[in-house]
């Protein structure tokens, strides 16, 4: 029987990428987002269900409609410069509901029908330097919120981890997903370490190893995916 993965936030950039990979390895996938949708891979056999997953009731019942499901893949997120005295309360908070609470309603919901079965699988995205805590005054309500999913991250792992599921987070640098503009990637270039940005391909292979049998024991990391950058 085909492993499911529910993706929220799956129809863009790396997610969409991933969706698509694990269709071709013979996955179950169903991607979940407020509005946009991927017709492509729902042609390829992918389903779709609209889901706001900062509202606790709609994450508790997406989770429901689609289980079992044996890995949780959340890409939701969107990122947001504003420097430390224009941000507002509303783009506060905004950071928080739309990278943060995603990951706890859905790892709270999905949680105990993984380890009811044994295994599973929860992947999250955060950034490439949000562990070191550091000060970060122009991206500051982005950069918490995705410091939370890391700590995050390593709490459902430590819940997971007696009845077989694991809890990684994958922390990008600079990514060529289509996000951001290529002159923005090319002036970005000098300060990467690796001296180039990274690719959708080298993401993706990650997220399969952490979402194999042979990953079964990385459990509650945080993974830069950077070039070295943000080290």
């Amino acid at each position: 029987m085909a492993r499911h993965a529910l993706l929220v936030g799956g129809t863009r950039g790396i997610g969409r990428a991933l969706a698509a990979d694990l269709l071709g390895a013979g996955w179950a996938i169903t991607l979940a987002s407020r509005t946009t949708r991927a017709q492509e891979l729902e042609e390829a056999g992918a389903t779709w269900r609209p889901c706001d997953a900062s509202d606790p009731a709609a994450a508790a019942d997406l989770v429901a409609a689609c289980e079992p499901i044996d890995a949780l893949i959340v890409c939701a997120g969107p990122y947001h410069r504003v420097p430390f005295f224009k941000e507002t309360a509303e783009g506060w908070r905004g950071m928080f509901a739309n990278n943060l609470d995603p990951v706890f309603f859905l790892g709270q919901a999905v949680l105990p029908g993984m380890r009811k079965r044994g295994w599973g699988r929860i992947l999250t995205f955060s950034m490439a330097n949000a562990a070191k805590l550091q000060a970060n005054p122009r991206v500051a309500a982005h950069y918490v919120a995705k410091s939370g999913v890391v700590a995050l991250t390593r709490t459902l792992a430590r819940v997971g981890a007696n009845r077989g599921v694991t809890a990684n987070c994958i922390s990008p640098g600079f990514i060529d997903s289509g996000s951001a503009p290529p002159e923005e990637l090319a002036e970005m270039v000098p300060k990467i370490p690796a001296g180039r940005v990274g690719t959708v391909d080298e993401v993706v292979a990650l997220a399969r190893f952490l979402l194999s049998d042979q990953g079964a024991y990385v459990n509650g990391a945080d993974v830069p995916i950077s070039g070295a950058w943000g080290l």
